[in-house]
């Protein structure tokens, strides 16, 4: 039997993704939102693994599914876990009832990236049901664990699938990366995330006898401000400049007559190409050793890099995704690499990444939406892309 399964599953964008939003999938629980996609792929013939990582409630369910086993292997990469709802009676209608109102799709997901991942499905089934043939392999490469600490999701799953010698040629990943409209733009690149903490710990003691004490404020203060003052970068030709922000200053102390023994810190370093984590961390280690010198006491730096910066150069890959968003909206999105991190920063080790999807205005908000006819227009964005690569 042929991998191509040429009977009419003719599928709708917006009912798959209301199907998608049905399930409550908050990370990690995936209630069932991989089970839709998957019964969906097989019926076309996709051969579809499951890759379960952690135990307990970190458990992690993702897929991976490919139709054809030749070259090249176009990837559509994303995510079917969601953020919490927040105050569920601010919304609109439940979060979770995919509610068509006023030509908006509303739901928890509906933006990032169920409405995505509903497109990109939609495109493929119905090329494939009018008997278009892919000449090589279309996969899906789906996480549970995006929103959550990224731990039992994309990373471990690359490393599977490689391992069972999937090979990935270009992926695009369906984050919603347009600011206002539909067409906005295609990130080829992300910027790099360091997270920080630093404890100092002192001596605690009266403050009217301060040398019978070792204060460990200003010790923080000083170094935070050294830390300030550190000029990472003027960005370049495809990052804006690196940032360092201060997110938490904590003593915990209540009285006005105490020392503190203990002061606390956390700051996040998002960095261009200009930087590499294991540099900026020994930058940082360096300034915590200097300020310990003159100290009596101990300042501990836990410094984690959670993704290195990357960029896709631009290519015919990247022209294939701006040429078919430039042919569906009449607009050329612009090529960036602002906003926060995803799972491109893993895939970008493995194949060519870029990033198109819906409008985020409203990701992780209250009343999440999108216009039902961007999904429409999203769909065909994508079948005219898969159309164009395989050309």
């Amino acid at each position: 039997m042929s991998d191509y399964q040429t009977q009419d599953l003719a599928c709708d964008a917006v009912a798959f993704a209301q199907d998608l939003i049905r399930k409550p999938s908050v990370t990690p629980i995936d209630a069932g939102a991989l089970d839709v996609l998957q019964n969906h792929l097989e019926a076309l013939g996709f051969v579809c693994t499951r890759y379960p990582f952690g135990d307990g409630e970190d458990r992690v369910d993702n897929l991976y599914a490919r139709l054809g086993t030749d070259a090249p292997n176009f990837c559509f990469a994303g995510h079917t876990d969601v953020v919490p709802v927040g105050d569920a009676g601010k919304w609109d209608s439940a979060p979770f009832e995919a509610a068509l109102k006023q030509g908006e799709l509303i739901g928890r997901g509906a933006a990032d990236m169920k409405g995505a991942i509903a497109a990109f499905v939609a495109a493929m089934t119905n090329l494939i049901s009018d008997g278009w043939t892919p000449k090589g392999s279309i996969s899906f490469l789906i996480t549970g664990d995006e929103e959550g600490p990224a731990v039992n999701g994309t990373d471990k799953l690359l490393k599977a699938i490689t391992e069972a010698g999937e090979v990935i040629d270009h992926c695009l990943v369906g984050e919603p990366t347009n600011p206002d409209a539909l067409g906005d733009m295609i990130k080829n690149g992300r910027r790099g995330s360091l997270n920080a903490k630093l404890v100092v710990r002192g001596k605690q003691g009266h403050v009217a006898y301060p040398h019978r004490a070792s204060n460990p404020v200003p010790v923080l203060m000083s170094l935070l401000q050294k830390l300030l003052d550190w000029h990472l970068d003027d960005g370049n030709a495809f990052f804006q400049p690196s940032n360092l922000e201060v997110t938490s200053i904590d003593v915990g102390n209540t009285a006005h007559n105490v020392i503190a023994e203990e002061a606390r810190a956390m700051f996040n370093i998002r960095f261009n190409t200009e930087h590499r984590g294991d540099d900026l961390k020994a930058h940082i280690n360096s300034l915590v050793a200097e300020a310990a010198k003159e100290f009596d006491g101990t300042i501990e730096a836990d410094l984690r890099v959670t993704g290195e910066a990357f960029l896709t150069d631009p290519n015919s890959f990247t022209d294939i995704i701006q040429d078919a968003v430039e042919h569906i909206t009449g607009r050329r999105p612009e090529l960036s690499t602002s906003g926060g991190t995803s799972d491109a920063r893993y895939i970008t080790h493995y194949a060519p990444v870029v990033e198109f999807g819906l409008v985020g205005a409203t990701m992780h908000q209250v009343n999440e939406r999108v216009d039902i006819a961007d999904i429409y227009k999203l769909t065909e964005i994508y079948t005219v892309v898969l159309q164009r690569y395989f050309a």
